[in-house]
């Protein structure tokens, strides 16, 4: 059975990412598992962003490191032609 959703630019975030802040190899795998869940439902564990129609972001789950570290994606969910779009993944500091 296909996907319902379509998933664009995932990988270049997901490279850039890595290049940028060189996670752990297991860390790596946490956040590119939690990305592929997306093509299953990309509304699970995110929220939307205020202000924009249909910018939506999550902290990955599991993917605190570092102390006080962790993994935020933020992505488009276009409804109507089923696709969902990565703006950006990147490492960051929790607030204390």
């Amino acid at each position: 059975m296909p996907s319902p959703w379509t998933l664009e630019r995932f990988g270049d975030c997901l490279d850039r990412w890595i290049e940028r802040d060189e996670p752990a190899q297991d860390l790596r795998l946490v956040v590119t598992d939690w990305v592929l869940s997306r093509f299953e439902d990309p509304y699970q564990g995110v929220r939307r962003e205020t202000g924009f129609e249909n910018l939506w972001y999550a902290t990955v789950p599991q993917s605190r490191h570092a102390g006080a570290q962790a993994v935020l994606c933020a992505y488009w969910i276009n409804e109507r032609d089923h696709v969902v779009s990565c703006e950006s993944i990147a490492t960051l500091s929790l607030p204390h």
